[in-house]
């Protein structure tokens, strides 16, 4: 069955029943390959927008501060596992397969703890010039939190695994 007003040699991007086209699953845009990390980035930034005019005191306020912490430990997850790997955790990507010096295969297969631990040290080490009690430094301390969940994580995953979850490994 063809599309509706569709000519078999025109090259649609989508077809009428909703699926992609040959012709479009080999051209996709800027925006199509990187979706997820721009509306990350872009809630995130409306998070931060909020609460620098919101009362931190107020119920709202400290909604928004939390969802900062929270949302940029989203866009850690998805851009830092895009391109980093930790050996044993089935939460990170495989690097390609490359033959390196034994110090530089190290840093490959641990890219994404070094990574977190670094980042990790730098949000603490601002969380420990700033009053925890003001308006910025309850963000940067629920960051710090957010960066240690998500190290917990990557670091829990190459040793554990949950029946029924497709990331975790067989057992």
């Amino acid at each position: 069955m063809q599309p509706p007003l569709a000519d078999r040699n025109q090259h649609v991007s989508v077809a009428w029943w909703g699926r992609m086209t040959r012709a479009n699953a080999r051209r996709k845009s800027f925006l199509h390959e990187h979706s997820l990390s721009l509306i990350a980035g872009a809630i995130l930034a409306l998070w931060v927008a909020l609460y620098c005019v919101s009362d931190p005191g107020k119920h709202l306020g400290s909604f928004f501060g939390n969802a900062i912490a929270d949302w940029s430990g989203v866009l850690l997850t998805v851009l830092a596992t895009k391109g980093l790997f930790e050996i044993g955790s089935s939460e990170s990507k495989r690097p390609p397969h490359r033959f390196f010096t034994p110090i530089r295969k190290f840093l490959d297969d641990h890219s994404l703890t070094i990574f977190l631990v670094i980042t990790g040290l730098a949000w603490v080490a601002l969380f420990a010039k700033m009053n925890p009690q003001s308006r910025w430094g309850q963000v940067v301390g629920n960051i710090v939190s957010e960066w240690t969940q998500v190290l917990g994580l990557v670091m829990l995953t190459k040793k554990f695994f949950e029946r029924g979850s497709k990331e975790s490994k067989t057992g």
